[in-house]
């Protein structure tokens, strides 16, 4: 995350060549700041609606939880100092904070879309391989601990490299490869490879062969009475998380293409509007931590219940009774395979056939003995009510109303 001119032409460029007017720094701040301001706020409220409700904690909701948190960090610690460094061509912030500031954003982008691959290899699991079992907390804990394990391992060269240098007139933070020449474009190639291309190849995959499922024929080993239901959800949760797929890929797209670019034309850096295009590549690039929790409001149920909970002190905004039972725990029943629940009412009714021929035996007669003297059938009638996380349960005379279940969140 080094700004376009760090690492090149150190000791010979002794002048600051990226000095703006003042009402360019302005709007550049405005849109920097939205971006922080958005995206931790989002994503803290994100964190507040999965560890506070129990019907939130889930598999999925835990890797969006990690998500949430990368995101957050990487706004609170990155975005503005990004911006102060990328606008004023100085650093300010010391050697410490040099080689966190270039080893954090790697880390965190690696541990995002990385937990995006991990709901997505789940969902795959869940729809192609329903009968087989989910991970259950300890499994999804060690995976995201992993995620966070080759996220520091990837990012360290640039923490160790990192170094800044007092030039006459300004200061400068910058990644100090052994071989300047082809140690950063090399970098840039891998990190793009393992931390762009490849986790999003794997999850085309998934989300394509779920798509396939989902949308061109039934879903394997269902045959419930709410299938059409209970399809729609997960239609739903699959759109959901290949919008917030396809945002993180557009957002980050020029980024690479940037570094890779530069990498293979050193002499673009003495552009005059390079400072721009780079303040732009990276504004969108930042950008991409606060869209997630938008996404989720929008088109989650019970992230919309929970953004309502956390904004209830607004008068605009209402707290209705489905709200209230969207973040309610009342499951029963739970399995090991997913995160259904399943909820079953018997009625029985006894029709009873009277025999003419048996004669008029009295009442006395026909309450001794309903075997001997009548045929009874009992009918049930079973009414299976199968939800999930995204709905409230119906009772029996209709008081709450029916939703429809979503089984991701």
């Amino acid at each position: 995350m080094a700004a376009p001119h760090n690492g090149s032409n150190i000791t010979g460029n002794y002048t600051n060549q990226f000095v703006q007017p003042p009402w360019r720094i302005a709007l550049w701040s405005v849109a920097y700041s939205s971006v922080l301001a958005v995206a931790v706020f989002g994503n803290l409220i994100v964190i507040w609606i999965i560890l506070a409700h129990k019907r939130m904690r889930t598999v999925t909701n835990y890797f969006l939880l990690n998500l949430a948190f990368s995101d957050a960090s990487m706004a609170a610690f990155n975005t503005l100092i990004n911006f102060i460094y990328a606008a004023h061509g100085e650093w300010y912030f010391g050697e410490g904070y040099c080689k966190f500031h270039n080893f954090f954003p790697v880390t965190s982008v690696f541990a995002s879309i990385y937990s995006m691959t991990a709901i997505a290899v789940d969902r795959y699991m869940a729809i192609i391989y329903p009968l087989k079992p989910r991970l259950s907390g300890k499994a999804t804990t060690g995976v995201i601990i992993c995620i966070w394990s080759l996220a520091i391992v990837l990012a360290f060269p640039l923490c160790y490299f990192s170094t800044t240098q007092t030039l006459p007139r300004r200061t400068l933070c910058y990644v100090a490869w052994p071989r300047m020449a082809q140690d950063p474009l090399m970098y840039h190639i891998i990190v793009a490879a393992l931390v762009y291309v490849l986790p999003l190849v794997v999850m085309g995959i998934t989300y394509t062969v779920v798509g396939l499922t989902l949308w061109g024929g039934e879903i394997p080993g269902d045959s419930s009475d709410n299938y059409h239901g209970q399809l729609r959800a997960k239609r739903k949760v699959v759109k959901m998380m290949i919008i917030v797929v396809v945002t993180f890929a557009l957002c980050w797209l020029p980024y690479h293409f940037y570094f890779i670019v530069m990498g293979l034309n050193k002499r673009l850096s003495r552009w005059k509007y390079i400072q721009q295009v780079y303040l732009s590549v990276l504004w969108l690039a930042m950008s991409s931590t606060m869209y997630n929790p938008i996404i989720y409001c929008c088109l989650n149920s019970r992230f919309r219940a929970g953004f309502k909970h956390a904004f209830r002190w607004c008068p605009f905004i209402k707290v209705s009774s489905y709200d209230e039972l969207e973040l309610r725990s009342t499951r029963m029943h739970p399995t090991r395979q997913s995160s259904m629940y399943t909820l079953s009412r018997m009625d029985t009714t006894v029709v009873v056939v009277y025999d003419p021929a048996e004669g008029n035996g009295g009442g006395s007669g026909r309450k001794q003995s309903l075997s001997s003297k009548k045929r009874s059938y009992i009918t049930a009638r079973h009414t299976e009510i199968t939800a999930s996380n995204g709905g409230s349960v119906p009772t029996q005379n209709g008081g709450a109303p029916s939703a429809q279940p979503e089984e991701f969140s």
